[in-house]
């Protein structure tokens, strides 16, 4: 089997500034003075995280709130860049950690269509054959020739998982998204994914719902402060 994803000895650092407790008075009197100060901290978010995924695989992680699972996805969906290390991506990857959170807020659901599929790497062609799937999977009826900034939050959600699956992507990324919407949404998003790994999908999973890992999932990474702590199969 070829590598989709390989991390190689990746870490994350991020750098806190603590001085908000000050008022604007106190910071004014301090610089004036010239006794003010900003404290800086460093905030270890990963730690030597490595592994690789295989294409057609399918890969949990899992892990508490603040582990660093969504660092950790932003850094393989090329937001983040590592402090330390390597990611290496081999084929199209679909994120889907914010659902609709790439949205132009001004432009109707048929123009973010467009964005969005752009941002994904799917050409114009690409996105005018997809367009009626996507709307369809979407059903959002005549709200499509709407701003978005109209749309409810279930709404969006809905367009930009249509998006992502439409855009032919050979890895997707689903941080927190399984569990969102209505229940019939949610089977109608389950049954698309099952239907993408049956034609070789390679799915990064990050869920709270241990049923939602052991559905879709052969094996597990799980984190804990920035670590990586446990592997192990389904």
């Amino acid at each position: 089997m070829t590598v989709a994803i390989s991390v190689n000895a990746v870490s994350k650092r991020f750098i806190l500034k603590h001085n908000a407790s000050m008022s604007i008075k106190q910071k004014i009197s301090s610089i004036t003075n010239k006794t003010y100060r900003s404290h800086l901290e460093e905030f270890w978010a990963l730690k030597d995280i490595n592994f690789t995924i295989n294409h057609g695989e399918s890969i949990a992680f899992l892990g508490h709130n603040g582990c660093g699972k969504s660092t950790l996805m932003k850094l393989i969906s090329g937001v983040y860049k590592p402090t330390l290390g390597k990611v290496t991506i081999n084929g199209r990857l679909a994120p889907l950690i914010e659902l609709g959170a790439g949205f132009h807020p001004e432009l109707t659901g048929q123009e973010n269509i467009y964005l969005n599929g752009c941002l994904l790497g799917m050409s114009n062609q690409e996105i005018t054959e997809k367009y009626q799937e996507i709307t369809d999977f979407a059903e959002l009826g005549d709200f499509i020739d709407t701003p978005v900034k109209n749309y409810s939050s279930g709404m969006a959600m809905r367009l930009g998982f249509a998006i992502a699956v439409y855009s032919s992507p050979s890895i997707l990324i689903a941080d927190e998204v399984l569990a969102v919407g209505d229940a019939y949404f949610q089977e109608k998003c389950h049954r698309k994914i099952r239907d993408m790994q049956n034609h070789g999908l390679t799915l990064i999973l990050v869920t709270h719902v241990p049923e939602h890992a052991e559905l879709f999932c052969q094996r597990y990474i799980k984190l804990d402060h920035g670590k990586v702590i446990e592997t192990g199969f389904f």
